[in-house]
């Protein structure tokens, strides 16, 4: 029997176990573009407003920067996932570096405005496509016992990235010229392609993929991420109508029908983009379910903080970073411990007990004011990133456990789209709220005012609480699902 023939049949056993010192090897080649590519995604924020004075355009018309991005990344994951999984994981990968990599070279040097959104969505592109197979990858190449390990790792590498995006961003353009962030970016993602094209192994990192090479499911695909855009366009409202408005109804029924026409067409075909029978396996459902509820609940966070601290606090923005920063050191500490204890106890413990700390934190936050001492805001901003490591990583891994390797592709996307479709619905909710909140106290005024208007202040601090009463239900409801779900410790091989 062939090397790889053992390892096959090893697989199926479900008892592989990858050489420890390559295994490794392969994270950190995969983690050096997480880090990255979340890195870019956070700092492109900062760089915004330079942007849009460059071009000469609004900064409304400038979110298309942003929102460009989201819709691609959204719309893609689901798609390239299925695809690394009929035709090799790696090929996607180093596809998706070499995408993301020309397209930051093209949105440094884009002579116009439109042609700078279509850079963007190139490096959207090569970022759904590393996104869409990264935790695959990642959990391919550990031992199925260390599944949480695993996951840990590749959650404190993606806190790493989100949390220096904003630093190196803000120190980057004291000095230099916002195109200097594009051009940094790709030295990384080089080194990245040559790790990963000389570490990653195809049949290592595709574990459990099978020889045979279905069709894609070409109709699948495009249902899916034409109801995804169509979501995320009509929860972000970027034309700003009102939400009785025909636009809004009429997008939230296409998305109905596109949903409906998308799981009619995935039960009849042999081949689907995404086996929706396993929605029937409870742990499943339940913990996809638990993860959307789980962003919901804590986007309000990144989303009303920076808000709060400098627009109502009058804090500096490079003072604000830091304090947002211990939200992303909270979590890198908590994703590596709960990893690593939910692979001896399970992961039920750390799912439950991050919640809760989650909601303990939502409540603290909608107490808080004007006179709150600064420390004590800093230690619940800490204390909810460590919530965030806590849940994430046992939910990740609960999804992960429940499928068979030859669908981490798919699932590992579906897992990171229920996350990008939990932060865009909660930015929207916690956003109306308190607008709504505010406009109805007569203060439709913008953000550098609040701290300068009388009574706009105590408007706004009466949204926030508004808003985190809500995210505190989020919380509870995700909390909920996390102690009735019961996940079964077998590895799934069929």
């Amino acid at each position: 029997m062939s090397s790889s023939q053992a390892d096959d049949a090893s697989v199926l056993r479900g008892g592989w176990q990858p050489d420890d010192a390559y295994k490794w090897k392969a994270f950190a080649a995969i983690a050096i573009s997480f880090t990255t590519m979340v890195m870019s995604m956070s700092m492109v924020f900062i760089a915004l407003s330079a942007i849009a004075e460059d071009y000469g355009v609004t900064l409304r018309a400038v979110t298309w920067v942003v929102i460009a991005q989201a819709l691609t990344i959204s719309a893609l994951m689901m798609p390239m996932g299925r695809l690394a999984d009929i035709i090799g994981r790696k090929k996607v990968h180093l596809t998706g570096l070499v995408l993301f990599a020309g397209g930051a070279l093209f949105t440094a040097f884009a002579p116009t405005f439109g042609l700078l959104i279509a850079a963007r969505v190139v490096m959207a592109v090569g970022n759904s496509m590393g996104q869409s197979v990264g935790m695959a990858m990642v959990i391919s190449v550990f031992p199925d016992s260390e599944r949480g390990k695993a996951i840990g790792s590749q959650t404190t590498a993606v806190a790493v990235g989100g949390a220096s995006g904003p630093i190196i961003a803000g120190l980057v353009l004291q000095w230099l010229p916002w195109e200097t962030l594009f051009l940094m970016i790709v030295f990384p993602i080089v080194i990245a392609f040559v790790a990963g094209y000389f570490i990653l192994d195809e049949e290592r990192v595709s574990r459990g993929r099978s020889g045979d090479r279905p069709s894609f499911d070409w109709i699948g695909a495009f249902l899916s991420a034409a109801a995804v855009v169509l979501l995320v366009i009509t929860i972000n409202n970027p034309f700003g109508v009102s939400w009785v408005s025909p636009l809004i109804i009429g997008g939230i029924v296409g998305f109905v029908v596109l949903m409906g026409g998308f799981v009619a067409w995935e039960l009849r075909i042999e081949s689907p983009m995404l086996q929706l029978r396993m929605f029937r396996d409870r742990v499943f459902s339940m913990a996809i379910s638990t993860r959307f509820l789980g962003f919901l609940g804590t986007t309000a966070t990144r989303f009303l903080l920076p808000i709060f601290l400098i627009s109502f606090r009058g804090l500096t923005e490079g003072v604000a970073g830091m304090v947002l920063f211990l939200a992303a050191l909270g979590m890198g500490v908590a994703a590596q411990s709960s990893g690593r204890l939910a692979d001896r106890f399970g992961e039920r413990p750390f799912l439950i007990f991050g919640f809760v700390i989650l909601i303990g934190t939502a409540l603290a936050f909608a107490f808080i004011d004007g006179a709150t001492p600064m420390w004590v805001v800093m230690l619940i901003v800490f204390m909810n990133g460590l919530a965030m490591g806590l849940w994430s990583v046992p939910n990740s891994s609960m999804i992960m456990g429940s499928v068979p390797p030859s669908r981490f592709g798919v699932v590992g996307a579906l897992t990171n789209l229920a996350r990008n479709v939990g932060n865009v619905v909660g930015q929207a909710v916690a956003s109306a709220v308190v607008v709504g909140v505010m406009v109805s106290r007569g203060f439709d005024i913008a953000l550098d005012e609040i701290a300068i208007i009388p009574g706009a202040g105590d408007a706004f601090v009466d949204g926030w609480r508004l808003a985190y009463i809500l995210v505190t239900g989020f919380s509870a409801l995700g909390l909920l699902l996390a102690l009735l779900t019961k996940p079964n410790r077998e590895v799934r091989t069929d």
